[in-house]
């Protein structure tokens, strides 16, 4: 191991003066040893990107697919900070006709797709990925519930620890507020390729364990972190489509996880958690991989099943679309999402709510309510692909 990657201020926190961590400033010195698994391993992590990427273009409309993922990712990005809602929740939530008051779990996991997607939009209009861009994401996770009142889109300018009740007694303390800026700004030169060139899964590797030893946010770090690593690799054009997410493979293994976080700062474990981090790069592109496989082939049985059945297969056919891209809909919103033209008038309430009967019927959709009106119906089978891994902790 080479050792501490940075060095030990005091600081101080009340009545006591803690040890607080100053990271140096990226790429590690001294440079990585690329030893001959560690290649391997960078190799077959490139390669699994590369036919996760090539499959959308297999997908007739890879929005269809992105609408849940992202969901699913925003469960397991939230799960792993300790939130206990799951995607149907999620789902249901986000059908204004579904029962209920959601809870502050739901609606952190809705913050987290509006960041996401809030950063993904910005980036698509040129926006470069930046510290401005990292706070107007972090302003969307804690618009509102739980951490809406821990700085929301700003820089702490408090200390703030990880572990224990108070810095005295953490496991680990970020840098004190006034080196924050000074840290970040070294953090987004090196994600702008200065002072060297780093190749990009190599820079979400190293820039995510930076930013979560910086800590810069009073709450959200954990998710903003993982967040950072899709979008870079969207950013670099790895990926033309956000459909990589580490966070399902960081559930399972988060006690390595943690651990290896903290063993980067104190032995170095620079070469160790690249290890971690490809062969979770790995595992998260194949199981992706096999899940548009298995939605496409599964859309292509459905569809087939529907035209064996006979009947008015247009509108059901239809209703079958949109299930595509939103696996959990009423009659309602069914209707809203359909697009008006002029040539094409609206089908009736009526014919909609027909077609999720004949669907029922199929066994394709299963209704989740329970009630006599405003029922909302489930794509079972594509919910139950897709939630695979988001089981609470």
């Amino acid at each position: 191991m080479r050792g501490l990657t940075g060095s030990y201020i005091s600081t101080s926190y009340g009545s006591e003066v803690v040890r607080a961590f100053l990271p140096q400033p990226l790429p590690p010195t001294p440079p990585l040893v690329w030893d001959d698994q560690l290649q391997a391993l960078s190799q077959q992590a490139g390669l699994a990107i590369g036919r996760l990427d090539g499959l959308t273009s297999l997908l007739p409309d890879v929005s269809q697919f992105l609408y849940t993922y992202i969901r699913k990712e925003a469960v397991l990005s939230s799960q792993i900070e300790g939130t206990q809602s799951s995607l149907s929740e999620l789902l249901l939530f986000e059908n204004s006709d579904a029962p209920g008051v959601p809870s502050d779990d739901v609606i952190e996991v809705s913050n987290y797709v509006a960041a996401l997607e809030h950063g993904l939009a910005r980036m698509r209009e040129g926006f470069p990925l930046s510290l401005r861009l990292i706070r107007e994401i972090h302003g969307v996770l804690l618009q509102k519930g739980r951490g809406s009142e821990q700085q929301p889109g700003e820089f702490r300018t408090s200390q703030n620890w990880i572990g224990g009740t108070r810095p005295g007694t953490a496991r680990y303390v970020p840098p004190p507020p006034d080196h924050v800026i000074e840290c970040l700004g070294s953090l987004e030169r090196f994600l702008h390729d200065q002072p060297v060139t780093t190749p990009p899964l190599v820079k979400a590797a190293l820039a995510h364990v930076q930013f979560e030893t910086i800590h810069p946010f009073l709450d959200g770090n954990g998710r903003i972190g993982r967040l950072l690593i899709t979008l870079l690799l969207c950013h670099e054009r790895v990926l033309s489509q956000p459909l990589l997410y580490l966070s399902l493979y960081l559930k399972q293994q988060r006690s390595a996880y943690y651990d290896l976080l903290q063993r980067v700062r104190t032995d170095g474990a620079w070469e160790e958690w690249l290890a971690f981090f490809f062969n979770g790069i790995v595992s998260t592109a194949e199981q992706a991989t096999g899940a548009v496989n298995r939605v496409l082939r599964l859309f292509q049985e459905n569809q087939r099943l529907i035209a064996e059945a006979g009947g008015s297969t247009a509108s059901t056919s239809l209703v079958h679309g949109l299930l595509q891209r939103h696996p959990m809909l009423s009659v309602k919103r069914a209707l809203e999402l359909l697009p008006d033209r002029p040539d094409k008038p609206k089908p009736a309430f009526t014919t909609i709510n027909t077609a999720f009967g004949r669907l029922l019927e199929l066994g394709i959709v299963e209704e989740k309510t329970g009630a006599a009106r405003n029922r909302v119906f489930a794509y079972k089978d594509y919910l139950r692909i897709i939630s695979e891994g988001t089981e609470p902790l």
